[in-house]
């Protein structure tokens, strides 16, 4: 009976959805309809097929598509007062209007100006500017993030360009080390290695019930920077933020997850500030134990289909687990995968300007890591497809790491099976400017994160060798980086193909401005989750990754190339995200991949309907009238 509810709070009529059942203490939307047909396990229809209406943001998937009509968000919103203030999913600060304010319960909780959001873009734009060092901007932002959802998408996304290095590297990289003295609100999931036995009850915490995309890292290696332990979260947080920025996954369905079992650092270590379990890392059994068990537990609380992103672990686990989870789970490694990707997109775009095919080159790796083996292979792979015999394309491959040239009898430990399909018979050098003369490479990809070690009489020499040199350097953050953009042009005399991991400005030489390449994994990543959340696909194979390279190159004009550009704009990230992620769709559908059916007609246009809005929602609640 009504009168034996209990509610903390009045329960408008107009926030009741239809077809409910009434429980003490809470409303809960029926299940009847959760095994419809052409639905997923939430009884929600996609694609073209005769099953229930789907909610996605403030607009329903339908038979005939996306309807155009806007939903009124108040029918899912509970909080009223200063609870809706402090919830920043649905918070709109002062762009409230008086008339909201009065019916929601906030008139004279806010000063009494009413702003439109352009209008409190604007005003973070000014006070972001006005700081002196990214830092600080990074530090604002996340507090906007914390305050109001909405308004922080609204800004990163449509000024992604100047935002994206905030929110993201380099600077995330020095929020990450300062993570215990920046830290003013939990964000993200923390398990460590004392919850083992009880991950899905500490799981079962997120109030979210929906989630579709989670980051994960152990923190043992955040870019370039080595182990960070729990100050690692700062990665996963940043990661699933360009997931909503660019792709346009909403907020809600992502989850940053920070693996804690200790760190090995030991002037973390000592700080009093540091927020982990202060003892070392624990590895072996137990490790493998709470990997276990974490991926169980995703499965068991969100279902088969979630997006399990590996972040930042480091190159003893990152492969081992890549290999022991890719077809039992969703699951990809972006070092080594969404690297591999964009690493390869950049070069096929190269190949039009230097006017080869991609066999036609010999490739030199400084460095020898999880993002250098995940480049070689998709290139071989790459190459594979163009007609090359396997071993001829592992043969124009050759890679240097700490001990020098990577060569079958070199002297020192012996090479794991990962590098040894990259050892070549060849007398053992160590000096990156001596192998450079001797191999005469026509590509050079630095992933060492040993800053300048493309050195003037290395890039010298490859513009002696090469009428169009294609240098990478690729280490991030710019600190780490094998050499400047400006170092690469000059010292190539502008004839030289230039990427680069973190962003460097526009260099001017001889006359012309270079738009530099960033091979940034933000192009890959956002669209190929985008892709896989939205077809549902139950695992994630290495020629998606490919297609994805090959879409991405295929949106570089010959106006950027000219510019010097060899990705397109950042400006249109959300564009190639989109893109990437319809493509990536028809992929999976083409390859049996995709377990969502019917499958959708329109794919670009059921990608752009799934996609988060910046835009308020209004939550005034509809009226209406009894008859008489």
């Amino acid at each position: 009976m009504l009168t034996a509810l209990r509610y903390s709070k009045p329960v408008l009529l107009a926030a009741i959805p239809r077809r409910c059942t009434f429980v003490p203490g809470r409303v809960k939307s029926s299940s009847k309809s959760q095994k419809a047909v052409g639905g997923d396990r939430d009884g929600q229809s996609d694609g073209g097929g005769n099953g229930p209406a789907r909610v996605k943001g403030t607009r329903t998937w339908t038979s005939r598509g996306w309807s155009a009509k806007r939903i009124d968000a108040a029918a899912s919103v509970r909080e009223r007062g200063i609870a809706l203030l402090r919830n920043p999913q649905i918070n709109q600060g002062m762009a409230f209007t008086v008339r909201e304010r009065q019916l929601l319960g906030i008139h004279g909780l806010l000063p009494p100006a009413v702003f439109t959001q352009s209008q409190q873009v604007k005003r973070v734009l000014a006070n972001l500017r006005s700081f002196n060092c990214d830092l600080d901007r990074y530090v604002h932002l996340r507090g906007l993030q914390d305050r109001n959802e909405k308004l922080f998408y609204k800004v990163v996304t449509e000024y992604i360009e100047e935002m994206s290095p905030i929110v993201y590297t380099p600077t995330v990289g020095l929020a990450c080390q300062k993570y215990g003295f920046l830290f003013k609100k939990a964000r993200g999931l923390y398990i460590t290695i004392n919850d083992i036995g009880h991950v899905f009850e500490v799981l079962c915490n997120w109030p979210e019930d929906k989630v579709k995309a989670i980051v994960v890292t152990d923190g043992e290696r955040i870019l370039g920077l080595g182990d960070l332990g729990a100050f690692g979260m700062g990665i996963s947080v940043g990661k699933l933020s360009l997931y909503t920025a660019m792709g346009g996954v909403p907020p809600q369905h992502c989850l940053p997850v920070m693996l804690d079992v200790g760190t090995n650092n030991k002037n973390l270590l000592n700080d009093p500030l540091y927020m982990g379990l202060r003892h070392e890392r624990v590895r072996g059994e137990k490790y493998d134990e709470l990997i276990d068990e974490f991926l169980q537990a995703v499965v068991k609380r969100y279902g088969q289909s979630t997006l399990i992103q590996f972040e930042d672990f480091a190159n003893c686990n990152a492969f081992r687990l890549l290999e022991k989870y890719r077809h039992r789970y969703l699951t990809f490694n972006d070092d080594i995968q969404g690297t591999a990707s964009v690493t390869v997109a950049g070069i096929i775009s190269a190949m039009r300007v230097a006017k080869k095919s991609l066999s036609d080159n010999l490739y030199l790796f400084q460095g020898a890591g999880e993002a250098a083996i995940g480049i070689a292979n998709l290139l071989v792979m790459a190459m594979v497809e163009e007609g090359v015999p396997e071993a001829e394309a592992i043969g124009k491959i050759w890679m240097v790491d700490i001990e020098g040239l990577v060569t079958k009898n070199r002297p020192g430990a012996k090479l794991d099976s990962l590098r040894a399909r990259y050892a070549k018979g060849h007398r053992h050098l160590t000096n990156l400017e001596q192998i450079c003369r001797e191999l005469r490479p026509s590509v050079a990809i630095g992933v060492s994160s040993v800053a300048g070690a493309f050195t003037e009489n290395f890039l010298r020499s490859m513009s002696q060798f090469n009428e169009r040199p294609v240098i990478f350097a690729l280490s991030n953050p710019t600190t780490k980086a094998e050499c400047t953009a400006e170092q690469a042009y000059r010292f190539t005399d502008g004839r030289c193909v230039y990427a680069s991991g973190s962003p460097f400005n526009p260099v001017e030489f001889n006359g012309r401005t270079f738009y530099t390449g960033q091979c940034n994994n933000s192009y890959i990543f956002p669209g190929v989750a985008l892709g896989t959340i939205l077809s549902k696909t139950y695992h994630i194979d290495d020629g998606l990754f490919l297609q994805a390279s090959r879409m991405l190159a295929r949106l570089v004009t010959q106006k950027h190339l000219d510019e010097g550009r060899v990705y397109p704009p950042l400006s249109t990230i959300r564009e190639v995200s989109t893109t990437l992620a319809t493509s990536v769709i028809e992929y999976n559908y083409a390859n049996d991949l995709a377990t969502f059916y019917p499958e959708p007609r329109d794919k670009r246009t059921f990608v752009e309907g799934y996609q988060y809005l910046t835009t308020y929602d209004n939550l005034v609640p509809s009226t209406y009238e009894w008859p008489a």
